[in-house]
């Protein structure tokens, strides 16, 4: 015969190991997004909102309830403070996170003295990519630096998804995107530079980018479609 004592303890432990495995709201969440979408949770917080949490996903933000069984998709605004756009402003902060850890994987178009940078989102079909392309020698004399990441709008199956890694695999990727946006035949080379291609196209879609060019300016705000140089000198100085 068991001992009271022993069966208590026993008791309590049992209570205790239960209710250690119960689920986290940031478990439960991702356990839903996972499960129910096929979406990764790549990080998981308190939102603005009281009883919604904010996650980034590969497919941008979300908000979800505690339990995981409620998703929001949209921005949230604050009415007190001139209706700020939350979901843009934390967004910003994660482009310019996620930027930085591929800024070494960037075709870069450098400006003698730089005072900007704008990341692009580019595809060599892309008419208006051409034509920021062919503006690169007055930007960089405004000081804007280019950094070039890659968006073949057709995905990973295009043409042009291929024609973007033989770039990237150039011995000069810059020669090869100038070559190449000007309508330009660039050799086929394969190599470990031609998966940044993926990288950079999970990472607009990340971003929320649906088109190119789509320009990230240096607070990480983004904008969308081609801005002649003068006028994306003004965005840069009013930012």
């Amino acid at each position: 015969m068991k001992h009271p004592i022993t069966s208590m303890l026993a008791a309590a432990l049992l209570l205790v190991s239960g209710s250690s495995l119960a689920a986290t709201p940031e478990q439960a969440i991702a356990d839903a997004l996972k499960q129910k979408l096929g979406l990764p949770a790549e990080a998981i917080a308190e939102s603005p909102v009281t009883g919604l949490y904010e996650v980034i996903t590969p497919q941008g933000i979300f908000y979800v309830t505690a339990d995981g069984k409620k998703l929001v998709h949209g921005a949230i605004y604050d009415l007190d403070d001139g209706m700020t756009n939350l979901t843009e402003q934390r967004m910003s902060g994660v482009r310019q996170e996620l930027l930085a850890k591929v800024s070494d994987t960037v075709i870069e178009f450098k400006a003698k003295d730089e005072k900007y940078v704008v990341n692009v989102f580019t595809d060599i079909t892309c008419g208006y990519c051409r034509k920021l392309h062919d503006d690169m020698e007055a930007y960089n004399a405004m000081g804007i630096t280019i950094r070039y990441l890659a968006f073949p709008r057709g995905g990973e199956r295009s043409k042009s998804w291929t024609d973007m890694q033989d770039v990237w695999c150039a011995k000069d990727p810059r020669a090869a995107m100038t070559a190449a946006k000007g309508g330009g035949k660039v050799d086929h080379v394969t190599c470990a530079d031609g998966k940044k291609v993926a990288e950079h196209y999970a990472l607009g879609m990340t971003f929320g980018v649906n088109g190119t060019p789509a320009m990230v300016l240096d607070n990480g705000a983004m904008v969308p479609g081609y801005l002649p140089p003068e006028r994306l000198l003004k965005t840069l100085q009013t930012q």
